[in-house]
């Protein structure tokens, strides 16, 4: 794994051992990212079940302002924080080890631009309540990009406060772009 484009371009990235993660693939990153680049100057992303960090790191990469990445076990966190450095975006970026159900328990002062919410695909129905917890807790803003990761056999419920504007369809996985009706609106 690399970085694809800007300021870290061509660093390499490490993954945890094991399976218990699985990093967004280059081609993902690619088509994700060419979608979100008019937003990403100067945005403050949140990368939920972050892993390795790929797609937090590429965005700041691409030049995100701030990226705040949420994690919890522990041989991810450690390639996470191996990435950070190795790429140089440590400054910018914050690492929450903690559950992200945790995480979006209080409300938010300043929401982000854009959420990554990339849970294991066995757990759609963990997708679909943190999709619903992202819009209770404010943790996003009413403009924000929130982007899910899904097999396309096992897409989430959507919750009412927000809408499927975009779909890209990868192989037997499809990306998910949502945007909220409102912050703090509920789910």
């Amino acid at each position: 794994m690399r970085v694809i484009a800007g300021s870290a371009k061509g660093r390499t990235l490490v993954a945890p051992k094991g399976n218990a993660t699985r990093p967004a693939t280059d081609r993902i990153r690619e088509s994700l990212f060419a979608i979100l680049e008019p937003d990403l100057e100067g945005a403050r992303v949140l990368d939920l079940f972050a892993g390795a960090g790929t797609l937090g790191i590429e965005a700041l990469s691409r030049g995100a302002l701030h990226a705040t990445f949420v994690e919890r076990t522990k041989e991810a966190l450690a390639a996470l924080r191996t990435n950070l450095r190795a790429t140089g975006l440590a400054e910018r970026s914050d690492v929450i080890p903690t559950s992200v159900l945790a995480f979006l328990e209080p409300r938010f002062d300043t929401p982000y631009d854009i959420a990554f919410c990339d849970p294991p695909f066995a757990d759609v129905e963990m997708l679909g309540a943190v999709l619903a917890r992202l819009g209770i807790a404010g943790a996003v803003s009413r403009d924000a990009v929130v982007v899910a990761r899904a097999l396309k056999k096992h897409q989430p419920v959507v919750p009412n406060a927000a809408r499927v504007y975009r779909t890209k369809e990868l192989g037997e996985e499809v990306l998910l772009f949502l945007r909220y009706d409102a912050a703090g609106g509920g789910g």
